[in-house]
């Protein structure tokens, strides 16, 4: 008997696979933008605008812009504390173009974040501050600002790495801060990072200048520390010894006397005249390698050692002088606040 069935020629085979293969990318990609359009209605009406400097263009006072997220109803405002600068007049002014004044609350210029409050307004729109430690690298986040004085801004992209430490205008180390290629433009400073669970998981915060798409932000975490700090004390509050250092290597023979394992520490340049480093007898030229038991390998180690709970406390510090080991105890004080 004759076969008179037709096969589907593999040419048609390959045009039904394309087919169903760009069904599948059109729903994952109508799936991205929902998640986006989704992220952006909830929490862009909580993104103000920062305007800072006098009214009267006659002023000497210089006005800039950048971004804010709202993050209470009755009108706490999170922003970059190189937005507001030491400007006396702030406004705020939100995607419906209605204005406020605000005042600064508190400025922490370590982690780069100032805290706002709007005045004579209440029952604003906000978003909640998410837990930055449950991020994952390649994560879907959302960054909202307003480049350039436009309302609401959205790029969107994912977290590219986790951890990363910038230097802020301090000179301090930020650390625990979200690299991201999700785009930040001129005015997007101190507008959040959000997650697909419209959560704000970071505050927008710097931008590498002639490299493609690297962006920072602080983490929400640090920025909850600090605002926590800000409500409870009007700053953040850190340890202070009085010292100015830099990271330097240890001579190899120095570490085999001392009995050490550091290859680098924290090299004191000046001591400041009745600071508790001169009253603890440091000296320039010591090398401090550990405090209070946390091991020191350079300025920024000792930087992060001297947080709010070694203030008012005395400490073992071990240094290298001319290359012997000494323990010295030191007894550090609280920091006072940046001046605006």
């Amino acid at each position: 008997m004759l076969d008179f069935t037709r096969d589907i020629p593999d040419d048609e085979h390959s045009s039904q696979a394309t087919l169903r293969a760009a069904a599948r990318d059109q729903t994952l990609l109508d799936a991205y933008s929902n998640a986006v359009i989704d992220v952006t209605e909830r929490v862009g009406p909580a993104v103000v605008r920062v305007e800072t400097g006098s009214k009267t263009p006659d002023t000497r006072e210089r006005g800039g812009l950048g971004s804010g997220i709202v993050i209470s109803p009755d009108g706490l405002v999170l922003t970059n504390n190189h937005v507001v600068g030491s400007s006396k007049q702030i406004r705020l002014r939100d995607n419906e173009g209605i204005v406020t004044d605000a005042r600064v609350l508190g400025v922490d210029p370590d982690t780069d974040l100032a805290l706002l409050r709007a005045d004579g307004v209440r029952d604003l729109r906000y978003a909640s501050l998410g837990d930055s430690k449950t991020l994952r690298r390649g994560q879907l986040v959302v960054a909202i600002g307003n480049p350039l004085g436009f309302e609401s801004t959205v790029t969107a992209g994912v977290v590219s790495a986790l951890g990363r430490s910038i230097r802020s205008v301090s000179g301090r180390t930020i650390e625990d801060v979200i690299q991201t290629d999700a785009a930040l433009n001129p005015g997007n400073s101190g507008g959040p990072l959000v997650s697909s669970a419209a959560e704000v998981i970071g505050i927008n915060t710097a931008i590498i200048n002639g490299a493609q798409g690297i962006c920072f932000a602080v983490a929400s975490n640090t920025a909850q520390f600090v605002l926590s700090e800000i409500i409870r004390h009007g700053y953040v509050r850190r340890a202070y010894i009085g010292v100015s250092g830099q990271t330097a290597p240890i001579p190899r023979r120095h570490a085999v006397i001392a009995g050490v394992e550091n290859k680098m520490g924290a090299l004191l340049a000046q001591i400041e005249p009745d600071s508790p480093a001169a009253r603890a007898g440091l000296l320039p030229g010591d090398v401090v390698i550990k405090l209070d038991g946390v091991e020191i390998n350079g300025v920024d180690d000792l930087i992060r050692a001297l947080d709010r709970d070694r203030i008012d406390r005395t400490l073992e510090m071990d240094v290298l002088r001319m290359g012997r080991l000494r323990t010295i105890d030191i007894h550090p004080i609280e920091r006072k606040p940046a001046a605006r």
